[in-house]
């Protein structure tokens, strides 16, 4: 794990070469999970700028293309002359083949999508402890046809005789299939084979190894300035701002702003647990007046989300200028954001990069042109997996560190139409009460998101035998791996029960609980 300041002396062990493909970070996160450095970069990285980088092994991802296509991405071909293993993954295979000399057509067959078994000829080398028959992902239209002059078959399917190859003089491997998905049950045993015995990388990519070189950077980096944190709870933030007290104490300044919709006793949390507890300078901002009246008679949930953002940027810089100066701004910036948006602001005279939003807090909005920071960013290269793992060895709770995603606007977007203190005061009430009856039923971790939701409508109700006019609420219970696809969570009819009945009897102006039934897509995870 490496800051965009330890580029400068940790190269790649691994280089995965992207060419579209959606699993392109997940081949980096496999590779890292067996303790070695892994870099996605363009197809379009040189061979000059390889070798530069000294990797030990080279992995070509899949994508969506067609390599006999006249528009379709190609590799510098002499990358296959630098010396180092190659391992090339669905269009990285047949690219491979390609650009050595064989042949890649549309499948003659049936195309292979999903879950097939892999029948093993040469169990050496990349196959080595793959059983024969375990199940590989494939995903795929075009198939191998012929293979280059020197290239051998590993293994196949029923559908594709030419499933893993290999040119074992050179260490150039291919699998038509995706090991790093988890439905390949062998998947990691290949790319352990690969990432260890052919490219005979050192498992050196350790959490204590990462903090102890982030510590050491950010203190050449930042010398005897200032920093600047936009503290928000999240496990981003919380874990930045413990690695950098780590390395520059005092030096550093965190700055929450509540705007008045976070969860029930979430402030008094923070407050206590970073500025009390451990020593950590944390000015605390109220400013929850002025930004639920900047929503009143807001209904749409756009606006309310570019409301609030504006309405924060505003807040943060009345405050970094009163509290400042800062010559820093940390940022959580992480892996994916990187390899998303490949975006550089650089200060010429620094060669730094400079701010243009916040991502500390929640991405929202520019800083102004005339409050400009030089940008502190030692998670930029962790996945967030990995920054769990560097907040828990830092000493970060599990309520911080395990803790279920949180939108930058808050409860603000869980209140569908417009927000006001009664609301506000009904909905953490009614979210306290989810969250701890999921914990109490030992569910908490095994959910990605559990809260509530308000409607702007009522309902009719008895209670003590009297009609009542209220509110319902909607609870929400969702699991999913990455967020981008979730299905509602199947929760015991009791822990139901149990939550019902208490949001019921506890929260004022409540007198109905449903629950969320729909999967994403067709949903959403939020409901605005």
């Amino acid at each position: 794990m490496v800051s965009m300041i330890s580029e400068k002396k940790r190269n790649p062990a691994i280089v995965i070469l992207d060419f579209g493909s959606q699993y392109s970070e997940l081949i980096a996160r496999r590779v890292r999970e067996t303790e070695v450095f892994s870099l996605v970069m363009s197809y379009t990285t040189s061979a000059e700028q390889l070798r530069s980088l000294a990797p030990k092994g080279i992995i070509l991802s899949g994508g969506p293309g067609s390599v006999y296509e006249e528009a379709a991405p190609f590799c510098d071909p002499e990358i296959f002359n630098l010396g180092i293993p190659v391992l090339g993954v669905c269009y990285g295979m047949q690219l491979m083949v390609h650009q050595l000399g064989g042949s890649v057509e549309p499948a003659t067959g049936k195309a292979e999508y999903g879950k097939a078994p892999l029948e093993v000829d040469d169990p050496t080398a990349l196959l080595t402890n793959v059983l024969s028959g375990s199940t590989m992902w494939m995903s795929h239209g075009d198939s191998v046809q012929e293979l280059p002059q020197g290239f051998v078959r590993l293994a196949h399917t029923a559908n594709t005789s030419e499933a893993a190859i290999a040119l074992h003089e050179k260490g150039f491997y291919g699998v038509q299939f995706h090991p790093e998905v988890v439905h390949s049950n062998q998947g990691m045993v290949l790319i352990r084979n690969f990432v260890f015995h052919i490219c005979a990388c050192e498992p050196d990519w350790t959490t204590n190894l990462f903090i102890d070189e982030a510590v050491t950077q950010v203190k050449q980096q930042v010398g005897d300035k200032k920093v600047l944190l936009a503290l928000s709870g999240g496990v981003d933030s919380s874990t930045l701002a413990f690695l950098l007290n780590k390395a520059i104490g005092t030096q550093l300044t965190c700055m929450f702003i509540d705007q008045g919709f976070m969860r029930k006793g979430e402030p008094e949390f923070l407050m206590s647990f970073f500025d009390q507890k451990f020593n950590i300078n944390v000015e605390y901002i109220n400013a929850r007046e002025r930004f639920i009246s900047k929503l009143k008679g807001v209904t749409d949930p756009e606006q309310k989300r570019k409301i609030i953002g504006t309405e924060f940027i505003r807040v943060f810089e009345e405050e970094s200028l009163r509290l400042g100066p800062f010559d820093y701004l940390a940022q959580g910036t992480l892996y994916p954001d990187v390899i998303e948006s490949a975006g550089t602001n650089i200060d010429p005279n620094t060669g730094e990069r400079v701010a243009v939003k916040i991502k500390s807090h929640h991405n929202v909005g520019g800083l102004p042109k005339d409050l400009q920071f030089k940008l502190v960013e030692p998670l930029r290269r962790l996945f967030k997996d990995e920054v769990r793992k560097v907040g828990k060895s830092l000493g970060l709770p599990d309520e911080i560190v395990r803790r279920h995603p949180f939108p930058g606007p808050g409860l603000a977007i869980r209140i569908l139409g417009e927000v006001t203190h009664e609301k506000l005061n009904c909905l953490r009430d009614a979210d306290l009460i989810v969250r701890e009856e999921i914990n109490n039923a030992g569910l908490y971790h095994e959910i990605w998101q559990a809260f509530a939701v308000l409607l702007p409508v009522y309902s009719v109700g008895v209670m003590g035998d009297q009609r009542t006019y209220a509110w319902p609420i909607v609870l929400r219970c969702v699991s999913s791996e990455d967020g981008m696809t979730a299905d509602w969570s199947r929760l015991p009819y009791e822990v139901l029960e149990k939550i019902s009945n208490r949001i019921v009897n506890e929260v004022e102006g409540v007198n109905r609980v449903v629950l969320d039934i729909t999967s994403k897509p067709p949903g959403t995870i939020e409901w605005e």
